[in-house]
């Protein structure tokens, strides 16, 4: 989980420094923004799934994993829209 979170990051100020444009830089700290809370949400869930036991630990982990790629689907989604706000420019 640290990680990928580290990932993310490296991934975002890397992807921030590519952005020409404040609109594109704005396009992609907003979806930034929403996917580090979807993180925050991932990492609440998986601090509960601790105290869990069985097929409720398993289904809290998988939905932890589901809120993870949703994180990075939308992190994804603001880097591919801020490219194309570059690109058109």
């Amino acid at each position: 989980m640290k990680t990928t979170m580290i990932a993310a990051a490296l991934a975002s100020a890397l992807a921030l420094a590519a952005c020409d444009s404040q609109q594109a830089q704005n396009v992609e700290n907003a979806a930034d923004n929403q996917a580090d809370a979807i993180d925050n949400q991932a990492d609440a869930l998986e601090q509960a799934a601790d105290n869990m036991t069985g097929a409720a630990a398993a289904n809290a982990e998988n939905q932890v994993d589901v809120l993870e790629d949703r994180a990075d689907a939308v992190r994804n989604a603001g880097d591919e829209k801020a490219d194309a706000i570059d690109a058109n420019k």
